[in-house]
This record gives structure tokens, C-alpha cells and sequence, in this order.
């Protein structure tokens, strides 16, 4: 987000701050931020703050900054449960100082600073989750924040982005470790056989088991239905295999077609 703020002139100066002085230093030598410290040092006199921790960790985060945020400041986050993060953090703010949850749909299963992308929002949506007493000039900064990035915005409130994003981002990352769990059981010598497909499958099974553990407890609620559509239609096409009926077999690798045509284009997901 640095990176790309600061090549479209978003913003002034950048700050950052974290728990390992490792990949600030980093950040800092390679001109991705301008200086770096304690989180409440980060903060201080910001007009924008960014929460890019794990959802379970941002009340504790924002009760160290609060006191010092300025009027006037915008405090987002880039979490993929919004939810629990709507409910929490705005009662731990100061009067003055607002909060609108961010969710930008892009991403790798890498991290580190060192694999910053300076263009990694060009053409992805970003999802912000403004309260229904959010004021509208305080929507419309970040908003313009995210387009200037190069974002496709969209908003939704925080229970149906929970609902929504646990279909297209959570269920599929269930789906790849689950899948990737049970290639403990691969017979001997497949591995070398592998080609592009089980790669694009699993490649988000290689997400941060930390961070995803976070997400998936965190938005359980809406996982459930989505769990449940893949249990059932899991065992609708092992049945037509396991009795050899190949005309269902056919017939539900069609309609799989019909589900995909739901999702619009653009974006990748993280």
C-alpha cells in the first residue's frame, strides 16, 4: 500500500511500524516508508492508519494508538473478517477520529516486504465496510484512497461482506488445505508427476497457517453454509463415481460451469 501511495501522490509521508525491526529497516532502506518506530510513535499526528495485523489483534493495537490520533484521522484495516473488527474498534476510538474496515482482494500467498508489489491493486475490488452512521465525506476519503491506488471499490456492510467473502476467498482456502492435508496420504513417486493444475489448486494451502487459522475461526458463523453447500455437493459426485453412473457424472461437471459464471471478473484473491 506504501509503495503504491506514494508512486500515485496518496499521500505525503509514510510511517510504519511492526513487530520485527527486521522488515522495517528493509521498508526504510528501500524507500517503501519514510520512517518507522513504535506503533504509537507510527501513529502519532497521521491522517490515515492502517491495521495490517491479524483481525484477533487489532483491539489491542488500536488502545495503544488511540490516545494520541488526531481529529479528523481515518483509521481502516486490511482484515478478511468484518464482523468482529465493526463491533470493536470504533468504541475504542477518541471523538473525532473515525473507522471504516477495508478488505482489498489481492494478494499472494508470500509475505515479507520483500515481495511488495507496487501494483498489486491495479484492477482488484477492495470492499470498505462503512456503519450505517459512518458520515459519507469520511466514506468518500477512503474511497478515493483506494481508487487512486488503482482499487475497484465496492461497499457492503459488515455482515454480508463476512457472508460473501466466505464463499469466494474463505471456502476456497478451506478447500485447498483440506486438499493439501490429504496428500499426506499420496502414493509414493506422484509427486513428481505434478503439473500446473494441482499447483494453481494449492497454491493458497502455502498462505500463512497463523494468519489463515485467525480468519477462519474469526468468521465461522458464515463458513458454515458454504462448508456444508461443498460437503454436499462433494458427495453428490463421488456417489455418481463410486456407482459408475457416468451421465450424472457429466451432468454435475456441467452445472459446476453455472457457479463459476457467478463470479465477476477481476482481482485475485489473497
Amino acid at each position: 500500500m506504501a509503495l503504491a501511495a506514494r508512486r500515485c501522490g496518496a499521500a505525503r509521508s509514510f510511517a510504519g511500524a511492526g513487530r520485527r525491526r527486521g522488515p522495517l529497516e528493509y521498508a526504510l532502506e528501500h524507500g517503501i516508508v519514510d520512517e518507522i518506530g513504535d506503533v504509537a510513535a507510527a501513529t502519532r499526528g497521521a491522517d490515515l492508519v492502517i491495521l495490517a495485523t491479524p483481525v484477533s489483534s487489532m483491539p489491542e493495537v488500536l488502545e495503544e494508538i488511540s490516545p494520541q490520533l488526531k481529529g479528523g484521522a481515518i483509521v481502516t484495516d486490511v482484515g478478511s473478517v468484518k464482523g468482529a473488527v465493526a463491533a470493536t474498534l470504533p468504541d475504542l476510538l477518541p471523538e473525532g477520529v473515525s473507522f471504516v474496515g477495508s478488505h482489498p482482494m489481492a494478494g499472494s500467498h508470500r509475505k515479507g516486504v520483500e515481495h511488495a508489489q507496487v501494483d498489486l491493486f491495479e484492477g482488484a475490488c477492495c470492499v470498505i465496510t462503512p456503519l450505517a452512521e459512518t458520515d459519507e465525506s469520511v466514506v468518500d476519503r477512503l474511497r478515493l484512497f483506494w481508487e487512486a491506488l488503482g482499487a475497484r471499490v465496492r461497499e457492503r456492510s459488515p455482515v454480508d461482506h463476512d457472508d460473501q467473502v466466505a464463499w469466494i476467498s474463505h471456502a476456497p482456502h478451506v478447500l485447498a488445505f483440506a486438499f493439501s492435508h490429504a496428500l499426506r496420504a499420496l502414493p509414493l513417486g506422484s509427486g513428481e508427476l505434478a503439473g500446473s493444475g494441482i499447483k494453481d489448486f494449492t497454491r493458497i494451502a502455502r498462505s500463512d497457517a497463523a494468519l489463515w487459522g485467525d480468519i477462519l475461526s474469526a468468521n465461522q458463523k458464515s463458513l458454515a453454509g458454504p462448508i456444508e453447500e461443498f460437503r454436499q455437493s462433494l458427495g453428490e459426485l463421488a456417489l455418481a463415481i463410486e456407482t459408475g453412473d457416468a451421465d450424472k457424472v457429466e451432468q454435475f461437471l456441467a452445472s459446476a460451469s453455472e457457479g463459476l459464471a457467478t463470479i465477476e471478473p477481476g482481482g485475485t484473491d489473497n
